[in-house]
C-alpha cells in the first residue's frame, strides 16, 4: 500500500473561507452507518461521519477503514514535503472512494488553520501538508485522523438513500471517532442509529 500513496497530494478539493463553517441545519456532524442492505461493498460495515450536506450534496470521510501506519517523515516526504524534522507515526485511513488521491486530516476543533472547515463545533477538516508538520512538531489537534479520499453524494442522493433505508444515522462522540478500536466501530455505531435496522 506505501506505494500507492507516494503520487498523493494534501491538498483541498476546494479550499473553504477562513472561519467557514458547515451550514446549520444539516446532518453534518452525523455518522452515516451502512444498513445490512448495503448493496455496495465499498461501503460495506460503513460509519462515515458527515462533513458537509447541503442543496449541491453531501460528502463525508469514512472512519472505520484504516489501511496502513506510515510515520509522519515518509508522509510528508512522499507528498513532496523533503526535509521536514517531525516526529511519530500515523494511521492512514481510506476515507472512501472518490479522489482516493486527496488528502484530509478530521480533528478536534482546538485547532484551526484558515483552510479548515469547522463540521460542528467539536470536530473540523483541514486539508494541508502543514496540518502534518503540526501534528509531528507537537503543535496540531488534541485528536486527528488522516484518510485519503471522501464518500460523495450528488443533490438529493444521500436523501434518497435515507429514505430507503441504505443508511442510517447515529451520533457520535471523540472517543468513538478517534479512539475506539476500529474493528468495533461499525457495532458502537450501530448502538447509536437514531431508526430502527
Amino acid at each position: 500500500m506505501a506505494a500507492l500513496l507516494l503520487p498523493i497530494a494534501l491538498a483541498p478539493a476546494a479550499s473553504p473561507a477562513p472561519e467557514e463553517r458547515a451550514p446549520t441545519g444539516t446532518l453534518a456532524g452525523q455518522l452515516l452507518v451502512a444498513s445490512p442492505e448495503m448493496g455496495d461493498p465499498r461501503f460495506d460495515h460503513a460509519v462515515i461521519l458527515l462533513v458537509r450536506q447541503d442543496k449541491n450534496g453531501a460528502m463525508g470521510i469514512r472512519i472505520n477503514r484504516p489501511v496502513e501506519e506510515r510515520s509522519l517523515a515518509s508522509l510528508l516526504n512522499a507528498l513532496g514535503d523533503t526535509g521536514s524534522e517531525v516526529a511519530g507515526t500515523v494511521r492512514i485511513y481510506s476515507g472512501g472512494p472518490v479522489q482516493p488521491e486527496i488528502g484530509f486530516v478530521l480533528h478536534t476543533a482546538e485547532y484551526h488553520r484558515p483552510e479548515t472547515l469547522d463540521i460542528d463545533g467539536r470536530l473540523s477538516i483541514t486539508s494541508s501538508r502543514e496540518i502534518l508538520r503540526d501534528i509531528g512538531n507537537q503543535r496540531g489537534p488534541a485528536k486527528s485522523l488522516v484518510a485519503f479520499g471522501y464518500a460523495g453524494w450528488a443533490a438529493g442522493q444521500l436523501e434518497d438513500e435515507l429514505a430507503h433505508h441504505v443508511w442510517f444515522m447515529a451520533s457520535y462522540d471523540l472517543p468513538l471517532i478517534f479512539e475506539e478500536d476500529r474493528d468495533k466501530v461499525y457495532d458502537e455505531a450501530v448502538k447509536r442509529r437514531t431508526q430502527a435496522l
